[in-house]
């Protein structure tokens, strides 16, 4: 499908230049600052610096100053704790995080990852039961409780006492334990979107403040909330900026043994960015759970044992190449059912199940039908008699509301805009289904319905370079990106659009990718770039076809040499 490209509103000239002289940067970033609403010079410092003591202070958050007194009267009474996350990225990397830091108190922990196809998402009655069985005082719920009310008053109703530590939408009955959300309506927490693992580091910074500990003991495991905010793709702004910023620094200077394990297994050399978190380490973390138990993940994290580490790290690399061959075979099942049904030639969405998917992939097949067909997916498999599944969007299409007027037919269901889970009786599919599709007809609008790419800036190649600078090394101008990062939701990756393109070379790299040498007439600048899925567009970059194009400016580094490289988002023949 053709994207849509959509160019943002251009900063007047005369607001560029006062700004670009005050920053002494050059006129593309201060385009770029300006664009994203950064226009002072403090405003710049703090992007270009984010600092920890400009986090907030947890006690803003609803709940933080019972949260806090009760963990600490159950670590000073020294009674059993029992860490409960969610099977992916964000909650295990949660119960990392929060058993790395709490076993430094000598305290009595323990962790409890649910089975995805045992116990399903969330906090599981066969979960509550093991607390109570074992004796557990204190249970934290961690990327998950917010819609577990009945189970948490059946826990309490047995003695347990709970913490949430949640981010996912809060349902219309909370749980009536003791919840840390910033979602919740009337939480006055100035930022409302920290992942779950997230809304866990700000229990453990409201437990040292109380304390006057040194919160250096905490800042030590940042690389693990960079994981999980990079996989959950929150958005990179605000204190999830200042936590990436920190944790991917730490990430690639410490190099914690589990983490540098994974990047060994997947031949990934450092440094690490966000988006390698995103495409490298979290689909290996996820795949645990996906294929057998988040708790290997755990298990890996927080190990120190060097021979554990590794063991675990291969079996994971296992997992994950497993969790591929499901995801390709399962997405081309899902193709021939949508094909071979004529309700989905013309609807708005996509809803389609068998009952012998797995249910670890389900959500990476939604993706992947997405990809092929630009509509709101959601993907079922069948689990004791129940379809359950997992829901993907589009753009910014928010699949979770559209979920709320269709929930009279759902079992249960959680979940925030971008990404959803749910459950539904299998006999009530076609109806769900048509409803589903109702809403999503009704409120998607002509705009969401094409794979759109934001455009910041026009450039020509020899803007990229300054006249003295070497044509063959990485310029200034990337260098200063660099400083951009982290880069994910709300501070994305700049985009450039550069018209009159030739290419001198075309090459298809495993039939599916678009390797060039690109230039512009008039110029002296000769650049690589590579068009990812773009091998269909051969014929629109041959010799002596001039073409525009999209793209962002990266690097690729080969036989330890860097070198600059376009990474092409589309073209179009001129």
């Amino acid at each position: 499908m053709e994207k849509k490209w959509i160019f943002k509103k251009q900063i007047e000239q005369e607001q560029v230049d006062q700004f670009r002289s005050e920053l002494k940067v050059s006129p593309i970033i201060a385009q770029l600052l300006l664009q994203r609403d950064i226009d002072t010079y403090d405003k710049a410092n703090t992007f270009f610096n984010p600092s920890l003591s400009d986090l907030h202070d947890p006690y803003l958050m609803k709940g933080m100053h019972q949260a806090v007194a009760l963990l600490n009267k159950t670590l000073e009474s020294n009674e059993k704790i029992l860490l409960y996350g969610d099977y992916d990225v964000d909650g295990t990397t949660a119960v990392a995080l929060m058993y790395s830091y709490l076993r430094s108190l000598n305290a009595q922990l323990e962790y409890y990852i649910p089975d995805r196809y045992e116990e399903g998402y969330g906090l599981s009655k066969k979960g509550v039961d093991y607390a109570i069985v074992n004796k557990f005082t204190l249970v934290i719920l961690l990327d998950c409780g917010i819609k577990s009310a009945e189970l948490i008053q059946y826990g309490m109703d047995q003695g347990l006492q709970f913490i949430v530590c949640d981010h996912h939408e809060p349902g219309a009955v909370i749980p009536p334990s003791i919840v840390l959300n910033p979602k919740q309506k009337d939480c006055n927490y100035p930022f409302k979107e920290l992942c779950g693992c997230g809304v866990g580091f700000k229990l453990l910074q409201g437990l040292i403040q109380s304390n006057r500990w040194n919160l250096d003991s905490l800042y030590i495991h940042l690389d693990l909330l960079a994981v999980a905010i990079g996989a959950d793709i929150v958005p990179v702004t605000g204190e999830n900026r200042i936590l990436a910023h920190h944790g991917i620094r730490i990430l690639n200077e410490q190099k914690r043994t589990s983490l540098d394990c994974l990047l060994q297994e997947a031949k990934r050399n450092y440094p690490v960015s966000l988006t390698d978190v995103v495409f490298t380490i979290a689909p290996r973390i996820n795949s645990a759970g996906r294929i057998m138990t988040g708790k290997h993940a755990v298990d890996l994290l927080i190990s120190e044992n060097l021979v554990e580490i590794r063991e675990i790290a291969k079996r994971i690399e296992n997992f994950n190449n497993e969790r591929k061959e499901l995801d390709s075979s399962i997405t081309t099942h899902a193709l021939e059912i949508l094909e071979q049904d004529e309700w989905y030639k013309n609807s708005k969405s996509t809803v389609v199940y068998s009952d012998d998917w797995s249910k670890g992939v389900v959500g990476i097949v939604a993706s992947r039908l997405i990809e092929n067909s630009f509509k709101p997916t959601i993907v079922l498999t069948e689990t004791d008699g129940k379809l359950t599944g997992s829901a993907r969007t589009v753009n910014t299409f928010d699949i979770y509301t559209a979920l709320t007027k269709c929930e009279h037919l759902l079992e249960q269901f959680g979940g925030h805009a971008y990404a959803a889970g749910l459950t539904l009786r299998k006999e009530n599919f076609i109806e769900f289904r048509s409803t589903f599709e109702k809403v999503i007809a009704e409120t998607l609008s002509i705009e969401e319905q094409f794979p759109i790419e934001y455009v910041d800036l026009e450039l020509d190649f020899d803007q990229i370079f300054e006249k003295e600078e070497n044509r063959t090394k990485v310029p200034k101008l990337k260098r200063i990106l660099n400083r951009m990062e982290p880069f994910g939701p709300g501070n994305m990756n700049p985009v450039f659009y550069t018209k009159n393109v030739f290419s001198e070379q075309v090459k298809i790299l495993k039939d599916k990718h678009l390797k060039l040498v690109v230039i512009q007439p008039g110029s002296d600048v000769k650049i690589d770039a590579i068009g990812f899925n773009l091998a269909h567009k051969h014929l629109e970059v041959a010799s002596g076809v001039a073409f525009e194009m999209i793209y962002s400016i990266e690097t690729n580094v080969w036989n330890n040499k860097t070198t600059l490289q376009l990474n092409i988002k589309d073209l179009r023949e001129m």
